[in-house]
This record gives C-alpha cells, sequence and structure tokens, in this order.
C-alpha cells in the first residue's frame, strides 16, 4: 500500500512525499502522456495549499473569540468527526504495535497543530510557515545522506537569519519557538504518517490518529475556551477551519497523486510559504517586508533543491 496515500492530512500528505524516500519512489511518474495532462493535477495540488493556508488564516480571526487552542480543539475535533463518519475504520483486529503507531501519529498531529497555532497567534502567517518548513527539510537532509544537500540546508538558515533581520529582534521569540517546536512535530509526523499508511488500510489509521489528536487536545480547549467551544457562530468557523485545513486539501491531494509524480507534487508543496504569506495579507492584513519575502524565497528554494536531490530530479 502506498504510505502517502494512506495516511495524512494536507501537511503531512505534503511532507512525506517530501521526506520520505520510500513515499516518494512508490508513487512513480507519468509517461508523456501523463505530462500533457500534468496541469489538471498541479491545479488541484495548488488549490490544496491554498485551503490549508487560507484555512488558516480565517482561524487566526477566530483566535480572540476561543483563543489559539480553542481553535485547534474544534479543528481536530471537526475533523476526526468528518474522517470517522466517512472512514469508518475498523477497531478490532489491529496489534498493539499498530496501536502504538496510531497513537504516536495523533501525538504527533496535536503536537504540531498546537504548536503551530501558538505561532501564528504571535508572529505573522508566512513566516510561521517558512519556520514550520524546517522540520520537514531537516528530515529530508538528513534522510538522503548526500552532500549536496547540506548547501540547501544552509540556503535555509541564510533565509532564517534574513527573516529574523540579524537576530529575530523585530519578530515574537516565543513565537518563533513555537512555529520551530511544530517543524519538529512536523518530521515526526511524516515518519509516523508512512508508517500507519503501512499498517492500515486506506485512511483509516488517518481517521483514528484525528480522534487521538483530538481527545489529546479537548480538555486543553475546554480549559482555555470554556463554553465559547459550542456557540453555534464559533463552531461554525471551527467547521469550516477544519474543512479547509483538513478534509478539502486531504481529498484534493489524494486525486492529484494519481497522476503526479511524487517528485512534482513535493515541490509544488513547497511554496507553501509564499501561499500563506499571500493568505495572511489578504485575510489578515499581514503585510511583509521586502527582507521577509526574500527569506521567505530562500526557504522555498532549498525545500525545492532537496527534493529534486532527493528524488533525482523531475520525473
Amino acid at each position: 500500500m502506498n504510505p502517502v496515500k494512506g495516511a495524512g492530512t494536507a501537511e503531512p500528505v505534503a511532507a512525506a512525499a517530501v521526506a520520505v524516500p520510500e513515499a516518494a519512489g512508490a508513487l512513480g511518474g507519468p509517461g508523456r502522456g501523463g505530462r500533457r495532462a500534468a496541469l489538471g493535477p498541479v491545479v488541484l495540488v495548488v488549490s490544496a495549499g491554498m485551503s490549508v493556508q487560507f484555512g488558516a488564516a480565517v482561524a487566526v480571526t477566530l483566535m480572540p473569540t476561543a483563543g489559539a487552542a480553542g481553535v485547534v480543539t474544534l479543528r481536530l475535533v471537526a475533523a476526526a468527526i468528518v474522517l470517522m463518519l466517512i472512514c469508518r475504520p475498523k477497531l478490532r483486529g489491529h496489534s498493539r504495535a499498530d496501536w502504538g503507531t496510531v497513537v504516536a501519529f495523533g501525538v504527533a498531529m496535536a503536537g504540531m497543530n498546537g504548536l503551530f497555532y501558538q505561532a501564528v497567534d504571535r508572529i505573522p502567517l508566512g513566516v510561521a510557515v517558512t519556520l514550520e518548513v524546517l522540520g520537514p527539510l531537516a528530515l529530508s537532509v538528513f534522510a538522503s545522506r548526500r552532500l549536496v544537500n547540506a548547501l540547501w540546508a544552509a540556503l535555509a538558515l541564510a533565509g532564517v537569519a534574513l527573516l529574523g533581520g540579524g537576530g529575530f529582534g523585530r519578530i515574537d521569540l516565543v513565537g518563533v519557538a513555537y512555529a520551530l517546536g511544530a517543524g519538529a512535530c512536523w518530521a515526526v509526523y511524516i515518519l509516523f504518517s508512512a508508517r500507519t499508511g503501512r499498517r492500515f488500510p486506506q485512511a483509516d489509521g488517518l481517521a483514528l490518529a484525528m480522534a487521538v489528536a483530538a481527545v489529546l487536545f479537548l480538555p486543553i480547549g475546554i480549559a482555555q475556551a470554556g463554553a465559547t467551544l459550542v456557540v453555534p457562530s464559533t463552531m461554525a468557523l471551527g467547521a469550516a477551519v477544519a474543512v479547509l485545513s483538513s478534509v478539502l486539501p486531504y481529498t484534493l491531494e489524494l486525486l492529484a497523486l494519481r497522476r503526479l509524480p511524487a517528485s512534482t507534487f513535493a515541490i509544488l508543496m513547497s511554496l507553501e510559504p509564499a501561499i500563506a504569506a499571500t493568505a495572511g495579507f489578504l485575510i489578515l492584513g499581514q503585510a511583509l517586508s521586502w527582507f521577509q519575502a526574500l527569506a521567505i524565497g530562500l526557504v522555498i528554494g532549498a525545500s525545492m533543491g532537496a527534493v529534486r536531490t532527493q528524488v533525482g530530479g523531475l520525473g
């Protein structure tokens, strides 16, 4: 079974193709006829990225009401309900190792979402996504064992240095720490996404892991937001965030992966920091300085370079 298709939401599906060699290799690539028809899958992937990042921007508008933890809770609970209803995963017939894997997957998912939303509550969305992408990028560099990837890592670090304006003096350091922590969780998430995909059929592992993450985060969300979580308008926005950031992009990416080479898919997903910066500007009014825009470009370039090196170039 394909580990990329079997597990992951919008974020991890992309990351699995970027950083897990066996996931990228399993997808293969289309022939000449497939390349001619590649525009459709490309549109699907870009649309998925836009859905994720615009969903995150909507989530930021909800934070003054429900708080970062409340927003994460609403997103995870709503996504878990939708996925459990759609997938209806079997609860019997799994080994302890299977459950251990799916629980670890859920813990990583909860950590990644919780830390990321804490970050975007403090720093611009584009900056947060750029810092978060360093987690999958680092995993890609370490997994490839090729010297040239040290150059891509150096390029990414140069971008981060630019992003901080020479010391992060103008950026909330706590927000930076949260974003980097989310990136670390994303790297762990990638590994357990692939393992879960190999142990569970279809998207069953994803649904179960999402349920684990929702259960883990529910007490935190209740403690922060309390009765606000059940206000109809808040629940509606939370459901919208879940659909935009999880359910819709996951579906679009699964459709795209049927016809798109893993290398192309992964490189397209490396554009997410730019999409996030655009969403932050259009919805939240978060303008980036020229240096920050250049920094994001450097990190995107490093991600693309690392992917090309790992998968041996575009197929």
